[in-house]
């Protein structure tokens, strides 16, 4: 007979057994949980992601481009530009140089597409040619330059029409010569004109003063025109532009000029206020000129190559005819700093 000492009391056989069978219980809860919580966080960042993005594309229906896309490389671009001129001047070069030659090139192509016959390297080597004696010559070899360079371009539309022999009527050959010549007159001559100004003394402060004055002018008008906007513009040129946002524009480019005038150029405030008048009414002009061009040509953007701007010449187009106001009133008003 077995002595009934030898067996295991109920209690001590069950514990181990309990343990075992505790354990596999406990960690599949402990998973169940983690799955859980895994599941509310991933619910939890979808929704906002989702929410986000129904934001964004009411944003985007309204303003009729991708608004935080356009911060960033407006950031990004903004950034440059200020290392440019307040570190080294002479690098500003480096920066435009490329900038005004790539819009050469796109609006080049948005007119080839259009139907014109455009020369795009020989634009864009004379362009090149244009903008660097704006920086390294004097002012009437500059002005020489340029002269040469419309006339260069105008002989060889020319010259490949006569090649091509295609019978093309004599009015699309007269159009397509004017095309030819307006293009370095608009981008490179223009974009030049901002690095005749840099070469000045003090320069590149003016010139980040056109800069900081046309994005105050554009920023202002947009963030007014958005809120308050009722009133077109020009319908029939660009339908978005009204006169609440021309009018937020002003404010914007009267507060800004001012202080930058008087703390950072050192003129009088009038002469700050002229200074932003005179460039709200160029930039408005230039902002105006372009969106006619393109609507003439059918498109919307000149290019897509700037998420939530379009093209490059869509981000000159405010600050190629500033570029002969802020020269113009250079020489107008930097003797007041000295006064």
């Amino acid at each position: 007979m077995t002595d009934p000492s030898d067996e295991p009391a109920s209690g001590e056989e069950d514990a181990p057994t309990r343990a075992v069978t505790r354990r596999p219980t406990d960690a599949s809860a402990f998973g169940e949980h983690v799955r859980a919580a895994r599941s509310e966080f991933e619910h939890q960042i979808d929704k906002a992601r989702a929410d986000f993005e129904q934001v964004q594309d009411r944003i985007n229906e309204r303003t009729g481009r991708n608004l935080l896309m356009a911060i960033l490389i407006g950031v990004g671009v903004g950034v440059l530009v200020l290392a440019s001129l307040l570190f080294v001047k002479w690098a500003f070069l480096l920066f435009a140089l490329p900038v005004c030659l790539l819009g050469v090139f796109e609006f080049s192509r948005a007119l080839q597409t259009a139907g014109h016959r455009v020369d795009v390297v020989p634009q864009v080597v004379v362009g090149a040619f244009v903008m660097l004696a704006g920086y390294f010559v004097g002012y009437a070899t500059h002005w020489v330059i340029v002269f040469a360079a419309v006339a260069v371009l105008v002989v060889w539309r020319l010259l490949a029409q006569m090649t091509a022999g295609d019978g093309r009527r004599y009015g699309d050959v007269l159009t397509d010569i004017l095309v030819s010549g307006f293009i370095a007159l608009y981008v490179p001559f223009l974009g030049s004109l901002t690095l005749v100004l840099l070469r000045q003394d003090q320069g590149e402060l003016w010139v980040l003063g056109m800069v900081v004055v046309v994005v105050a002018a554009d920023t202002g008008a947009y963030a007014s025109g958005l809120a308050f906007g009722s009133h077109p513009m020009a319908p029939r040129i660009s339908p978005k532009k009204t006169w609440e946002g021309f009018a937020g524009g002003a404010v914007a480019t009267a507060v800004v000029a001012v202080f930058y005038g008087i703390f950072v150029l050192g003129i009088p405030w009038w002469a700050g206020a002229i200074f932003g008048i005179v460039i709200l009414g160029c930039a408005t002009v230039g902002d105006l000129g372009e969106s006619m061009i393109k609507r003439d040509l059918g498109i919307k953007d000149m290019s897509s190559w700037l998420p939530g701007h379009g093209g490059v010449l869509d981000r000159l187009d405010s600050i190629l005819p500033s570029a002969a106001a802020a020269l113009a009133l250079y020489f107008l008003f930097f003797p007041l700093v000295t006064a």
